[in-house]
């Protein structure tokens, strides 16, 4: 680690947000105010987690879209010192007809130390692919946006229905307030779902959102009078360690496995089954985090059967066994 003299907390994790010409005050307001509530033991008594700091290819005056400018301090030596870095859109990302970085951005990201993890939200998947940080990755982006990145970035596998995606050092999400998703999820990931569920309890957002942005596509607004699938999710979240099939959560509304399916999808943006797994997998980590269960006893009262089939599950999903989770969100010495 280089010498600090951007960030003044080497004891926190150090975030640099690269606000560019044309930005979107919302997304450096979001991460601003959700990684700034994060504390050691989930409560607002505790020491802050993350030191935040804005930054931009020229220190001073950024614009907005809105009728007001941002007065940015921190140039982008900034980058250079960051844990992590988020690149926010810009309406230049609207236009971009060419592959590639511009010099000065080109020069900035220069500047980040391997290993850093870098994100974007919106469009600033535009950036990240034009810098190589997704070739060969899975990535996001604005669904309005989703055909011209394609076009423009073909070495990248672009998932035009997610909320956010998460390779490890390299995420992205997609429309700006999918932001909030991706910043809590980088906060779970960090330290643990109790400091992220406290962040979203105090910001009065849901810690994690169902389903994904194709749910946010225009499509016909169903008539008022068209069943919805919430009686049936409310009816399963109840019942996480019962086995549970297709036809019982389709009985729940009276309606047949066929039409409950399709109405799920566009509801929620996934399958019904997959919906349940994501549950579960939550109820998981929640128990591993809060209790001394043993895995065994975890996979059962989360409805995930065996403990082999909770370790593939959370292998696939978060890339760590249970027991590792564990260690990593509760320390060691807990019963595993």
């Amino acid at each position: 680690m280089p010498d600090r003299t951007v960030f003044s907390h080497p004891a926190r994790h150090s975030v640099a947000v690269l606000a560019r010409q044309m930005t979107l005050p919302i997304e450096l307001g979001i991460v601003h105010q959700l990684f700034g509530q994060a504390r050691t033991g989930a409560t607002p008594d505790g020491e802050p987690l993350y030191e935040v700091v804005t930054c931009a290819l020229d220190p001073g005056r950024v614009r907005t879209d809105g009728d007001f400018t941002l007065n940015v301090a921190h140039g982008p030596e900034a980058l250079a010192e960051a844990d992590t870095v988020i690149v926010l859109s810009s309406y230049d990302d609207y236009e971009q007809e060419l592959p590639g970085l511009p010099g000065p951005l080109a020069d900035a990201f220069a500047r980040i130390r391997p290993g850093t993890r870098v994100a974007s939200i919106c469009t600033g998947a535009f950036v990240l692919a034009s810098a190589g940080l997704l070739d060969g990755r899975v990535a996001t982006t604005h669904w309005r946006y989703a055909d011209r990145f394609a076009r423009l970035f073909p070495h990248v596998e672009l998932d035009p229905d997610v909320l956010y995606t998460d390779g490890g050092d390299v995420l992205t999400s997609a429309g700006c307030a999918s932001g909030i998703d991706l910043c809590l999820h980088m906060i779970r990931r960090d330290f643990g779902m109790a400091v992220a569920n406290d962040v979203a309890r105090r910001t009065v957002v849901p810690p994690h959102r169902e389903g994904g942005q194709v749910q946010y596509v225009r499509r016909p607004v169903p008539e008022p009078s068209s069943p919805s699938t919430a009686a049936a999710r409310g009816w399963a979240l109840k019942r996480l360690a019962e086995p549970i099939t297709l036809g019982q959560m389709a009985a729940q509304e009276a309606m047949s496995v066929r039409n409950f399916t399709r109405r799920f999808r566009d509801e929620v943006g996934t399958t019904p089954m997959n919906w349940l797994t994501q549950q579960r997998l939550e109820r998981a980590r929640e128990l591993l985090e809060e209790s001394d269960l043993p895995v065994e006893q975890v996979a059962e009262q989360a409805g995930l059967g065996t403990a082999a089939n909770l370790r593939q599950h959370f292998h696939t999903a978060l890339g760590t066994s249970p027991s590792a989770y564990r260690a990593t969100f509760r320390g060691p010495g807990t019963a595993a």
